[in-house]
C-alpha cells in the first residue's frame, strides 16, 4: 500500500513537473515574430490605418525583411573580428566602437 501511495505521489509530481514545462516563455523566433507584429501595429496605429488598408500594410510590414543586419549579429561579426585579431583593452574598445559604427558591408 505505502509502494502504491508513492508511485501516485510520484504520478503526481510529475504530472506537475510537465505542466510547468508547457509553460515556458516563447522561443527567441516567437518574441521576434511578437516584437515585429507590435512594431507594425504601432506603426499602423500612426499612419491612422484601418480596415483594408490596414491590414494590407500589416501583411507587408510583416512579410518585409529587415534591410541591414541586426545590432546582436553586428556585435557578434565585430567581437569575432576583435577576436582574431587579438585585441585588449582600449584598442578592443576602440575598434569595437568603430566596427559598431559602420555601416554593414
Amino acid at each position: 500500500m505505502k509502494a502504491f501511495i508513492a508511485l501516485v505521489a510520484l504520478a503526481i509530481a510529475a504530472g506537475g513537473a510537465l505542466a510547468a514545462d508547457e509553460k515556458k516563455e516563447p522561443s527567441a523566433a516567437q518574441k521576434a515574430q511578437q516584437e515585429k507584429m507590435a512594431a507594425c501595429s504601432g506603426q499602423a496605429t500612426e499612419k491612422g490605418l484601418k480596415g483594408d488598408e490596414r491590414k494590407q500594410f500589416m501583411s507587408s510590414c510583416l512579410s518585409a525583411k529587415p534591410a541591414t543586419a541586426t545590432q546582436q549579429d553586428k556585435m557578434k561579426a565585430c567581437n569575432a573580428d576583435a577576436g582574431s585579431k587579438q585585441l585588449k583593452g582600449d584598442e578592443r574598445k576602440k575598434f569595437m566602437s568603430e566596427c559598431l559604427k559602420a555601416s554593414p558591408s
